[in-house]
């Protein structure tokens, strides 16, 4: 799966200065693919959002509301494929947006970008400190505070940062099959008993029930939220062994791929549940049950048991890959010197291992700040910690991608008018540019209910502006460098692996 060839050669930016490349030949298509599908962390995406999706959104419409999605996000993900054949560089949105829309809304759309993952990963460690210490009290009887996981979480991702991508991605391999295993376990065995106590069902895939039920909004929001990440397979590019293949190819599977399985879970979950009882589960106070119910019918106790275990290891899995996502963001804006101090610090790699070890170890500090900053207040890791960041976060990301479709439209038609064409560089990426902005109306639209218990949090209030506050300094900032310090405004988004003709 993954051939290491060494540490490519320091390139040169134009300014005399050496780039410290990432490691080239590093991993293969199943690894980024694998490593996509991490960061959309399926465990959690079915557990933690199916429930809320079926008792306040749309219903028994969910498996329909997931379905949507995947058609619009298949759709976003041409536009963004076609640019992938043309520009490698683990900045991903920010190279891309850099070369479409300038230098200016670049900057801007990475500072946002790197935002956006550098608070999934705390985000990502509350859920998973809450799940290790409900299943290791329930299950041993031992109980630890959930700041300890947080730590562990912490000192594990730093880690597989530190070694390379393809320690990172041997452990996400390891954890992701696990949890797709047991997922698809409790929805095959649901379909090979014929359905649930009613049977079959076609409700629950019909698109009509995706725009109905107590607020279709706030379902369409959550199926999109289950996503979030899958677009990480551009960051891959520079340490992929054929990029203009492998990264295109690695997007549509994860799209199209995680967009199947979550139809097809989500579905036999209320199958094997029944329609109406599916809805009393996901209400009750225990929503899991919605899960654990037809787990423990038709494939065993043993299995919700290792259900709750996987739920961990499946946080574990998707927080370490925005970990590595945040990492790889971090570099890309420090091997250009947006701040002269960053390019031999968080630009570096490691000389042997080709990582971003520094920034990776940089995201290590910042997570644990935020982290402390919870805990000192004393606000609880998964009300506040995962849901308040998840929802931040989100909305960054949400307007980096709605930019980035509009970035594909100029670009075509700017630098490569020979590769044009009506659907893969203009209607695909200016239908998907228009869904993703939907898309952050609906966030926008559902943030209340979204935050649950921390609804009244001044973090959540805040949230829209402090994501239009970091666009803002990217703009700022790039209009500063461009008066002042013209020679690195001109590098902004630049240092990519190649840009090309597609091929």
């Amino acid at each position: 799966m993954a051939i290491d060839e060494g540490v490519a050669p320091a390139a040169d930016t134009g300014d005399g200065e050496a780039v410290h490349r990432l490691k080239p030949n590093a991993v293969g298509l199943l690894g980024v693919v694998f490593m996509a599908v991490a960061t959309a962390a399926p465990i959690t995406a079915m557990t933690g959002n199916v429930p809320f999706m079926v008792s306040s959104g749309n219903g028994i419409g969910a498996p329909a509301s997931y379905l949507v999605a995947m058609v619009v996000l298949a759709i976003f993900s041409v536009g963004f494929t076609s640019m992938a054949k043309h520009i490698t560089s683990t900045g991903a949105f920010y190279g891309f947006i850099s070369y479409g829309l300038g230098r200016t809304a670049g900057l801007a759309s990475g500072l946002l970008a790197t935002f956006a993952y550098v608070v999934f990963e705390p985000a990502l460690i509350g859920i998973f400190s809450t799940f290790a210490t409900t299943t290791l009290k329930d299950q041993t009887g031992i109980h630890l505070p959930w700041w300890a996981f947080a730590i562990l979480m912490l000192a594990i991702n730093a880690t597989g940062t530190w070694f390379g991508i393809s320690v990172a991605e041997k452990l996400l391999v390891a954890l992701l099959a696990t949890e797709v295993t047991v997922l698809a376990a409790m929805a095959v065995s649901v379909a090979f008993h014929g359905g649930g106590p009613h049977g079959f069902s076609l409700a629950p895939v019909d698109p009509v029930n995706a725009f109905k039920g107590t607020s279709a909004g706030l379902g369409l929001f959550f199926a999109f939220w289950s996503w979030v990440g899958f677009e990480s397979t551009a960051m891959y590019g520079e340490e992929s062994r054929d990029p203009k293949k492998i990264i295109p190819k690695a997007t549509m599977i994860s799209v199209l791929g995680v967009g199947v399985f979550y139809v097809f879970v989500s579905w036999m979950a209320i199958t094997g549940n029944g329609e109406a009882e599916a809805v009393k589960a996901a209400s009750s106070a225990n929503p899991l049950a919605l899960f654990f119910n037809p787990t423990e019918r038709y494939v065993g106790h043993w299995a919700v048991d290792v259900m709750q275990w996987l739920m961990i290891t499946g946080s574990l899995a998707c927080g370490m890959a925005f970990h590595n996502c945040a990492a790889r963001y971090l570099y890309a804006l420090g091997r250009e010197g947006v701040l002269p101090s960053l390019k031999n610090t968080v630009g570096r790699t490691h000389a042997r291992h080709g990582s971003p070890h520094i920034a990776g170890l940089v995201q290590t500090v910042v997570s644990a700040v935020l982290i402390a900053a919870f805990w000192i207040a004393g606000k609880d890791p998964y009300n506040a910690l995962y849901v308040l960041l998840a929802i931040l976060g989100t909305m960054a990301i949400l307007v980096v991608q709605a930019v980035c479709s509009f970035a594909v439209l100029v670009y075509f038609r700017r630098n490569h008018p020979e590769s044009r064409h009506w659907f893969r560089t203009f209607t695909a990426p200016l239908v998907g540019g228009i869904a993703m902005l939907g898309v952050v109306v609906l966030l926008v639209s559902n943030m209340g209910v979204a935050a649950g218990a921390e609804s009244g949090s001044l973090l959540l209030r805040a949230t829209p502006w402090l994501v239009a506050l970091v666009a803002a300094t990217g703009v700022g900032y790039a209009q500063y460098l461009k008066r002042r310090a013209p020679e690195r405004y001109a590098l902004l988004g630049r240092t990519v692996l190649e840009e090309t003709k597609e091929r």
